[in-house]
């Protein structure tokens, strides 16, 4: 029979857990919350779950969210939502509104189980006093009807899975339902457990229906020993490092029930699928408690976890902090992040709300070792010609080591593709959260620095732990300490800067911004040697073009034939073969963005002499940027590389490598190149689509090959970039600023409706959008940078109410 095939061979196959040993702790990073700053202790610090809460606590308490549709013996194994993956049957998810100080409402539109399931999240007296959650669920007009689903949608049948972990020294346990009871046939009322760490105290943790709900039933006589109107409990005790694994622990305890029910009724009088995926009711001790419960149509119940001498609220408690949770956020947005013109009407303002609280509602707290190689093979100097030949070699012999504990609380590009901080989304990423809630920028901030070693260096991509591992691919795991990373963050530090310059700004925050600001100082600059003194271009041993100075030039290290991956622009057309003479116009740009950060962060904590100095470098670079990189031919900034004769040449492959320095702000208003730029910029047969920037012109003979992943797509990060230093300069008087205004106006409109259009289709942000047709494309619920249309809504419309956009004919 169908379902037990499924029992013997999926079941079986997922209750294996992988439980690597424990490393040696060689590094702990450490950011604090700040004093009493309880308001970010606790959150969905699990974005690559559907639903997960954990606090910033190395080895605490965590819990989860499981469901299926319970109607059909074959479909279970396929339909138990735990992780977030892409192409699961997901008519959209997310976010509608959250606050992560606060909470907020979040709808995951589960297509292929026919229900749709609502999860607020709420904290008490601003965290002090607990957190408060409501899961919600309602059958779907659209659901496929089967043999089960008797009363029609109504007559859909939903098991729930609510899950709580305890990791480390700390102690849970099931405590007993409503005064206490054990009830060997399941709770018939709340469940209550209780528990404590050194970190938390002693807590309660309450599971209660709080709406009319309806449970399944029938004739089979397991329904006598097992009614389903009751809540079943499974407590365990599973190696910690496999407590993550939830779903598997899960389907371990479906197996054994199902054992049972094959003993002692046979296959052939089985009970029926919502009795028979039921897990064992075994309440008591244990690190992983399993709580189920199985509903018939609409349901509601309620979690509140508290101190454990604070009173439990009750249902309309529940009810009442959830509305006044949403009126604040939406008071608040429309203050901070409201569209402008032409994005009036509640369809916009809903469109930016749900990105921004996806992008904040994707913020994960992360702990766990890292694999790194330290071995300094000499190839990874990259000195030679077939370097990259080299460097495989040495990679190949797999020498990297777990170090750690590290943590990292930090967002995310993407819940079920990228659940794991990578340094050149983060920058990105905080931009609009500056704009909301300045501090938490800077716990984020000093969270990254709190990872960089002794040297100055920050892992480009964060995979702490083996929950984290499991979605990486194993030959992407290992971090190099000679790899760099595009160094957003420092873009970060100068809207910090810029939003406590302003005058809206408090004594007290702006002396509490200093003081952060005076402590992370000397971290950045350690990171700007670090850069400096790793990822140089050598101006010494070939015939270069006379620069204005004899150091600023630099190179990504870390690439390969087809690929600089350091880069973060992957595959966008390098020079070939790669060579050790090649100088890069991304690099250098983004080194020029970081000297004028540190020179600004240094004015403005009076460091005079330190801002002269990176004021000087600065410069030297904005000068070599031009002197190296400027190709008169091809009237645009190129990569550089040698030829035969070791003569330096450009390398010009037109697209967003040629169009950095003027993104990362390098070029001045009256630059003699800029007006070359902007031409680029706006030229339909090059760079210019109706749905934004493109990433390669379609001139070039390498535009939409290969992977195309850079070669073509529009990218919301880049596009971003222009349009803000478009606004720049029609802001400012100059012989650019009627161009720019009328550039300005049309990109902003392509790329707010590119990725609106987007969205209204097919419930997601994506990761890119096709140049052709605008359709988003790759990775979906790509809520990291894509959300940088929020702050593209935002900014002030030049064109008086009347839209624009698509053609370029204008400009």
């Amino acid at each position: 029979m169908a379902w037990k095939q499924w029992a013997l061979t999926a079941l079986l196959s997922t209750t294996s857990f992988s439980t690597p040993a424990l490393s040696q702790s060689t590094h702990s990073s450490s950011s604090p919350l700040p004093t009493n700053d309880t308001t970010l202790l606790w959150g969905p610090y699990r974005p690559n779950l559907y639903f997960g809460l954990r606090p910033r606590l190395p080895r605490s308490l965590n819990t989860a969210l499981l469901w299926s549709r319970v109607e059909d013996f074959q479909a279970v194994q396929h339909n138990v939502r735990y992780t977030c993956e892409q192409h699961e049957g997901m008519a959209g998810y997310g976010w509608d509104v959250y606050d992560p100080r606060t909470g907020g409402v979040q709808t995951v539109r589960d297509k292929g189980n026919g229900v749709d399931m609502e999860t607020s999240f709420v904290k008490l007296e601003g965290g002090t006093e607990g957190w408060v959650v409501r899961v919600k669920g309602t059958p779907r007009e659209d659901a496929v009807l089967g043999a089960g689903s008797e009363g029609g949608v109504e007559g859909v049948k939903t098991a729930v899975w609510f899950t709580v972990g305890m990791e480390g020294l700390g102690s849970v346990e099931a405590v007993g339902g409503e005064e206490g009871e054990a009830a060997e046939a399941g709770y018939e009322g709340e469940v209550v457990f209780t528990g404590q760490t050194t970190d938390l105290g002693d807590f309660k943790l309450v599971v209660r229906e709080s709406g009319s709900n309806s449970h399944p039933t029938h004739n089979h006589p397991s329904a006598v020993e097992k009614p389903l109107d009751r809540t079943f409990v499974h407590s365990l005790q599973v190696p910690e490092e496999a407590l993550w694994q939830a779903k598997a622990i899960l389907f371990g305890s479906l197996k054994t029930t199902i054992d049972s029910y094959v003993t002692e009724y046979t296959e052939a009088k089985m009970p029926p699928p919502w009795q028979t995926y039921t897990i064992q009711h075994r309440p008591g001790q244990g690190n992983m408690h399993i709580v189920q419960k199985t509903f018939t149509g609409a349901f509601q119940f309620d979690v509140v976890y508290t101190p454990a001498t604070t009173e439990t609220p009750l249902s309309g408690d529940v009810t009442r902090a959830i509305v006044r949770t949403v009126k604040t956020f939406e008071m608040t947005y429309d203050t901070v992040l409201k569209p402008q013109a032409p994005f009036g009407g509640e369809a916009y303002a809903r469109f930016s709300k749900n990105l921004f609280s996806n992008l904040v509602g994707g913020i994960g707290y992360f702990h766990g070792d890292q694999l790194i190689d330290r071995s300094a093979d000499p190839a990874y100097e990259e000195e030679n010609e077939g370097f990259w030949q080299e460097t495989a070699e040495a990679r190949a012999m797999n020498r990297a080591q777990l170090e750690g504990p590290y943590e990292l609380f930090t967002s995310i590009p993407s819940r079920p593709f990228f659940p794991r901080g990578f340094l050149w989304d983060e920058g990105f990423h905080l931009l609009p959260i500056v704009d909301w809630d300045p501090e938490l920028v800077m716990q984020i901030v000093s969270s990254w620095f709190g990872t960089m070693d002794e040297e100055g260096w920050i892992a480009r991509e964060q995979i702490l732990g083996p929950e984290a591992r499991s979605k990486v691919p194993q030959e992407f795991q290992v971090q190099y300490p000679h790899y760099a990373n595009p160094p957003t963050l420092y873009m970060a530090i100068e809207a910090l800067l810029h939003k406590y310059q302003s005058t809206d700004n408090t004594p007290h925050n702006t002396d509490h911004f200093k003081t952060w600001l005076t402590q992370i100082y000397p971290l950045l600059q350690r990171n700007f040697d670090w850069y400096r003194r790793t990822q140089p271009g050598d101006l010494k041993t070939y015939d270069r073009p006379k620069a204005f100075s004899t150091k600023e030039a630099y190179r990504w290290r870390g690439r390969s034939d087809r690929h600089i991956l350091t880069s973060g622009l992957d595959d966008y057309p390098r020079a070939q073969p790669p060579h050790p003479g090649e100088l890069h116009t991304d690099l250098i740009s983004w080194m020029g963005m970081m000297a004028r950060s540190l020179a600004s962060v240094a004015a403005y904590l009076d460091e005079t002499e330190d801002a002269a100095r990176y004021g000087k470098i600065h410069e030297a670079i904005r000068r070599n940027i031009d002197d190296l990189h400027w190709s008169a031919k091809d009237a645009a900034y190129c990569d550089v590389t040698v030829d035969d004769y070791d003569d330096s040449v450009h390398v010009c492959h037109k697209g967003y490598i040629s169009i950095f320095p003027f993104m990362t702000g390098m070029l001045a208003p009256e630059s003699g190149k800029l007006g070359a730029v902007l031409d680029l910029i706006a030229d339909e047969e090059e760079l210019w689509s109706p749905f934004g920037v493109r990433s390669l012109s379609k001139r070039d003979a390498l535009f939409g090959t290969e992977e195309d992943y850079w070669r073509g797509p529009v990218w919301m990060n880049m596009n971003y970039l222009v349009v803000r230093e478009l606004l720049n300069l029609a802001q400012s008087p100059g012989p650019h600023q009627s161009k720019a205004t009328k550039m300005y106006s049309a990109l902003r409109k392509n790329l707010v409706d590119t990725v609106y259009k987007s969205w209204v289709e097919t419930g997601f942000a994506w990761e890119q959008y096709n140049g052709e047709t605008g359709k988003g494309q790759r990775t979906q619920h790509f809520t990291g940078w894509t959300s940088l249309v929020v702050k593209v809504m935002g900014m002030p419309d030049l064109n008086g109410g009347k839209g624009g956009g698509r053609g370029h004919e204008e400009l």
